[in-house]
């Protein structure tokens, strides 16, 4: 184990107990369990409020009020991994976290500077991102829902961050020794939970290899950092940026308050915005690292 990561040692102290992988695939079969029959409950009951389009619009997060209400959804999977931790390995939440008082802590340091960074970032050229940016929504909509959007996306990226950096990434932590495991099988994961083709067309591959990446950077943040707030602030603000900010101009962009000028299958303009996307989020792990002097 990399000295640097001594602080993940202590992370996963509560799942050494219990460090069997069939207890970590039965736990996520868990998860998936839950979510899905909650999803179908919560999607059913919603979905029948509304006309016969609105079921589509839900399940694609075609408005502001149907991406308010996906992203919200991800709220299950931190109640299925809560209870499959409890159920399974005798772990609670928090011991997933890191501790809230700690991880809170981190969380605002690292976000803090992530913001200083953005504005920075967004004063510097090239201005529109490849071409002239779309209004997606009346800046007082956005002002007013801005609250409850960042809310949303706080709920979305904590439950992938305590599913992948957390439940599976500590619960392998615990039986193997080795960072290429502990780290690389939840951010391949991550990646393959990426892995759009429908949408992305031939884009879906670069943009997978793209979110196994971000998933080894969140990794490498959770192991140094000994809990789950930096990761968490660095896809709160990734996530802010691609879904409030200046998102696709596909179903998820229900949100945001400007478009890109190209779609996510446009493989020549955005293989070059992917890349220059890639090395921003390089940037931002060194500036999360600064903020936490690891």
């Amino acid at each position: 184990m990399p000295k640097a990561y001594s602080a993940h040692d202590h992370l996963v102290e509560t799942a050494r107990g219990k460090p069997e992988i069939w207890r970590l695939l039965l736990g996520l079969l868990l998860v998936a369990v839950l979510v899905s029959v909650l999803n179908m409950v919560f999607f059913t009951v919603v979905a029948g409020m509304g006309p016969e389009s609105w079921a589509q619009t839900l399940l694609m997060g075609g408005s502001p009020l149907a991406l308010l209400l996906l992203l919200a959804s991800f709220g299950f999977i931190i109640l299925g991994v809560a209870v499959a931790a409890r159920q399974v390995q005798h772990r609670s939440l928090v011991s997933i976290v890191g501790g809230y008082r700690l991880a809170a802590g981190q969380f605002l340091k690292v976000l803090k500077a992530l913001l200083i960074l953005g504005a920075v970032g967004f004063l510097l050229p090239p201005y529109g991102f490849g071409g002239s940016l779309s209004q997606n929504l009346p800046l007082s909509t956005w002002l007013l829902l801005l609250p409850v959007s960042a809310l949303v996306v706080l709920v979305q990226t904590s439950a992938e961050e305590l599913l992948f950096r957390g439940y599976i990434q500590q619960t392998l932590a615990a039986r193997f020794r080795s960072p290429v495991i502990w780290m690389g099988v939840p951010s391949i994961l991550f990646a393959i939970g990426h892995y759009t083709p429908d949408m992305a067309g031939d884009n879906a591959l670069l943009i997978a290899l793209w979110a196994c990446v971000f998933g080894l950077l969140t990794s490498d943040l959770t192991a140094r950092a000994g809990t789950l707030g930096p990761a968490i602030a660095l896809h709160f603000f990734n996530n802010i940026i691609a879904l409030l900010f200046i998102s696709l101009p596909d179903n998820l962009n229900g949100l945001a308050l400007f478009t890109l000028p190209f779609d996510a299958s446009d493989a020549e303009q955005l293989r070059p915005w992917l890349l220059v996307d890639l090395a921003v989020m390089f940037v931002c792990w060194l500036a999360a690292r600064l903020a936490l002097r690891r």
